[in-house]
C-alpha cells in the first residue's frame, strides 16, 4: 500500500482521534501532526512528539477505527510514518482501536507499551434504542439514581461556555484531587472549545453541560458529538450533595439529547479492566457501566522499535518514570 502527505483540514474520518480537527488541537500542545492517504483511500493522522536528544516518537490513536483486525496494516503505516516524516523517529507508538480477544497473541514484532495513552477499555451504548428500552437495560441502582436527581429538584442544562467554564475547572479541580487523577490546566479545555469554531475542516460539535441544585452548579460533563458517535471526554462534581446523584441524572440526560441528535452510539470513554472493589476507580467502574451498554476491550498501545538501542534506553526512561509517578511521589503526598 502506497501512502502520501495530505492536507490535515481534509481528512474525514469517522473517529474523533483520527480527524485533522484533533491533530490541530493536539498541535497547540507540542504535538506536530502530519496526515496521511493510502493508494486504497484509507486517511491517517499521526501525531509526533520530540524526545531528548532531538530524536521523535510518532503516535497513531486508533487508526483504521472500522476496519477488520489486521496486523499488517499497522506495519505498513509504521513503515509510512518513517519514510514520510521530516524527523528522525525511533519508533511507533499505536493505541490499537480493535477489541481484544482472549486468544489473541502479540504480533510479531510489537512491543507492549508500558501505558496505555488512550484508555483501552470502555462502555459504549447503542442508541438505536427507545428511551424506555435503554433505561431498561440499565442497572436498577442507575434508574433509581436517576429518579431521585429529578425527585430532588435537580436541573440540567447545556451552558455557554464562556460563562460556565472557569466555574467548570474549579470543580474539575475538585474531582482531580477526590479522585488523585492528573488533569491538564485549564487553556487546553478551553482550547478544544475554541478550535471547535474556528478549525477550517470538519469539526465536532462540542457540549458543556451542567447540573445544577437550585443555582449551585455541582456537575459538569464536556462532551463532542462527530460522526455517528457522542463522547463523554470530561467530567467533572462537588463534593457537595453527592447524595442526590446528580452526575446520574446529568448523563442520562446527555444520552438523551445525543439519541434526539440521531447519532448511534454514546462512548463513556473509560472504565477499569475489571470489575476489582480494590481498584481505586471501581466506583467510576459502576458508575458507567450502570448505563448499560456494551462493555468493549481494545487491544491497547503497542510499540513498534525503529531503533532498536535507542529505543530500549527510552524504554528504561519511561519505566522508571512511572515508577515515580506510581510510587516515589505518591509517598511523598501522603
Amino acid at each position: 500500500m502506497d501512502w502520501k502527505k495530505t492536507d490535515l483540514a481534509e481528512l474525514e474520518s469517522p473517529n474523533l482521534l483520527q480527524s485533522g480537527f484533533w491533530g490541530a488541537f493536539k498541535a497547540c500542545f507540542g504535538w506536530d501532526a502530519l496526515a496521511m492517504q493510502s493508494s486504497h483511500g484509507s486517511s491517517v493522522l499521526v501525531l509526533y512528539r520530540r524526545l531528548a536528544g532531538g530524536s521523535y516518537l510518532a503516535y497513531i490513536p486508533h487508526p483504521f477505527y472500522k476496519a477488520s483486525p489486521d496486523y499488517r496494516l499497522i506495519c505498513d503505516l509504521s513503515s509510512a510514518c518513517e519514510a514520510l516524516s521530516p524527523y528522525n523517529i525511533i519508533f511507533t507508538r499505536i493505541d490499537i482501536g480493535w477489541e481484544k480477544h482472549p486468544d489473541s497473541t502479540s504480533p510479531a514484532g510489537f512491543i507492549k507499551s508500558p501505558v496505555d495513552i488512550q484508555p483501552p477499555d470502555t462502555v459504549i451504548l447503542d442508541l438505536n434504542y427507545s428511551e424506555e428500552e435503554l433505561l431498561s437495560a440499565m442497572h436498577k441502582k442507575t434508574r433509581y439514581n436517576i429518579r431521585l436527581a429529578k425527585k430532588k429538584g435537580v436541573r440540567i442544562a447545556v451552558l455557554p461556555y464562556e460563562q460556565y467554564f472557569d466555574a467548570w475547572y474549579e470543580l474539575y479541580l475538585e474531582t482531580a484531587k477526590r479522585d488523585k487523577i492528573s488533569i491538564h490546566s485549564k487553556e487546553y479545555y478551553k482550547k478544544l472549545f475554541w478550535l471547535a469554531e474556528n478549525w477550517e475542516g470538519l469539526t465536532p460539535s462540542l457540549f458543556l453541560l451542567g447540573a445544577f441544585y437550585g443555582n449551585k452548579l455541582l456537575a459538569g460533563n464536556i462532551v463532542s458529538f462527530y460522526g455517528d458517535t457522542a463522547t463523554y471526554l470530561y467530567g467533572a462534581s462537588s463534593n457537595e450533595h453527592r447524595n442526590i446523584m446528580p452526575t446520574y441524572l446529568l448523563q442520562w440526560e446527555t444520552i438523551k439529547m445525543a439519541r434526539e441528535a440521531g447519532l448511534k452510539h454514546y462512548d463513556l470513554y473509560g472504565i477499569p479492566p475489571a470489575p476489582d472493589p480494590s481498584h481505586p476507580m471501581y466506583g467510576l467502574y459502576r458508575f458507567k457501566t450502570g448505563f448499560g451498554g456494551k462493555t468493549v476491550k481494545r487491544a491497547g498501545c503497542w510499540d513498534i522499535p525503529l531503533n532498536k538501542a535507542a529505543y530500549s534506553f527510552y524504554r528504561l526512561a519511561e519505566n522508571i518514570r512511572q515508577t515515580y509517578h506510581k510510587r516515589i511521589k505518591k509517598m511523598f503526598r501522603r
